[in-house]
């Protein structure tokens, strides 16, 4: 018999460490196979502005995106990612209604690819991009498909006007406010200009004699719920709710229209609320919250405004903090340059602003307190992103707190919502009584 060739050991090692290179080669590429990346959940949110896509998945996403036209589709095409149940119905998620997707469906495009196919029902500007985990999400891919022609706020504010024009009668209590010789009401011809305002034949003093813009801000929307009460409630829901319920009363006022920074169950960025009221000109912008506390006993309601020098309490400054995170959460393409927001967030003087903000949320507060507990019996300031119109008067009402169980099944009451716009309608009416508004400024016509 002939004898094994034993190696020598030289040549022994050589082959260990060979072999250990080709476990370690190996062994990746067939956990990767046995674990692609998986898409847990997909929520589509259809608005007038624009429609979202969200896919939330559980590991980083690679993605190309194509649009093609004849019909119009947008393509996405997602690299070594599981074809599950979730992506397959996708086709069953699009509402009919959808202002912009007329079908969507994926299916496996190649090996390792499923391809997302959007067909639309005009031409878009679709923007594609992920999103890092935040709060209760993780990895999201998201399709935002814009309108070519986006909706114009001002225009739309026009078509929806009121025609007639009539005074604010003053309060009693308003003093610097006197009423006029009776006149009959006028037609507004032009009322999205800057009218002069007129006088008291008496005094000279001003009255409210045009038509006053209100923007009205139901927080968070879409993939940002907001706080969650105990009950279940989301914040998102019950702020638009308060906000509709008190545009409805500003538009039966004489001399007043209110508009909705967003109508329906979306995500509209921080700035981009700044730009909406900025657009149509507002003379007031009121941003409406349900606040939440780590303790369930936490009630009252709370007036903010901007502040320029740090916020006047711990909770403030924890609030505006958490407000303005939204955008992290809602999910805000940070790759997109907008050119309005250098316009929208200058860098100017803002104390006249915030004086004014201040004598708005005194009103708004002392009208709360009426129906509600006071959380705090003074208005408090904080450096909110969404108050930082340097040309309007800002203040954000935290209208309850969602997280107090009691407090929450009023929010959640038709009637107590009916009370909290009263409150504010009554606040908001108040302030023009006694600050007339002047002129539009020249920065606010910019926009």
């Amino acid at each position: 018999m002939s004898k094994r060739a034993h190696p020598s050991p030289g040549r022994r090692n050589l082959l260990r460490y060979a072999g250990a290179s080709l476990i370690l080669s190996v062994t990746p590429l067939a956990g990767a196979a046995a674990k692609l990346p998986s898409v847990l959940a997909v929520r589509i949110w259809p608005a007038s502005d624009y429609t979202r896509v969200t896919l939330e998945h559980d590991a980083p996403l690679k993605f190309t995106h194509f649009t093609v036209e004849n019909p119009d589709r947008l393509v996405v095409d997602i690299e070594g990612v599981e074809f599950n149940s979730v992506l397959d119905s996708l086709a069953r998620k699009v509402a009919t209604d959808d202002p912009y997707i007329k079908l969507l469906r994926a299916g496996r495009f190649k090996p390792g690819v499923v391809r997302l196919v959007m067909e639309l029902k005009a031409k878009v500007n679709p923007q594609v991009f992920n999103l890092a985990p935040v709060g209760e999400y993780g990895h999201r891919l998201v399709l935002d498909v814009y309108p070519v022609n986006a909706p114009d706020p001002l225009m739309a504010l026009v078509e929806g006007r009121k025609d007639a024009v009539e005074p604010l009668k003053p309060e009693a209590d308003a003093p610097l406010a006197e009423k006029r010789d009776p006149e009959p009401p006028r037609k507004a011809e032009k009322p999205l200009e800057a009218p002069e305002i007129q006088t008291t034949r008496k005094s000279g003093k001003p009255i409210v004699d045009r038509l006053v813009t209100i923007t009205l801000d139901p927080g968070h929307g879409g993939e940002d719920p907001g706080a969650i009460g105990k009950g279940g409630s989301q914040e998102k829901n019950v702020t638009l709710q308060v906000a509709k319920r008190l545009k409805a009363k500003l538009d039966a006022e004489p001399n007043m229209r209110a508009v909705l920074t967003r109508e329906s169950d979306f995500f509209v960025p921080l700035q981009m609320r700044v730009q909406k009221a900025r657009r149509v000109q507002s003379d007031l912008f009121l941003s409406i919250h349900a606040d939440a506390w780590i303790k369930p006993d936490a009630r009252g309601s709370s007036v903010f405004v901007l502040s320029e020098k740090g916020a006047t309490s711990t909770q403030a400054r924890l609030l505006a903090q958490r407000e303005n995170e939204a955008d992290l959460i809602g999910g805000v393409n940070l790759g997109a340059k907008d050119l309005f927001l250098a316009r929208t967030l200058l860098d100017l003087s803002q104390t006249a602003t915030i004086n004014d903000s201040l004598k708005l949320g005194k009103y708004l507060l002392g009208e709360l307190g009426n129906i509600n507990t006071l959380h705090k019996n003074h208005v408090e300031q904080a450096g909110f992103a969404v108050l930082k119109a340097p040309d309007i008067p800002s203040a954000l009402i935290e209208t309850a707190f969602i997280s107090n169980p009691e407090e929450e099944r009023r929010l959640t009451d038709d009637a107590y919502q009916d009370k909290l716009a009263d409150a504010m309608v009554k606040g908001i009416r108040t302030y023009f009584q006694r600050h007339p508004p002047g002129p539009k400024s020249k920065l606010a016509l910019l926009g």
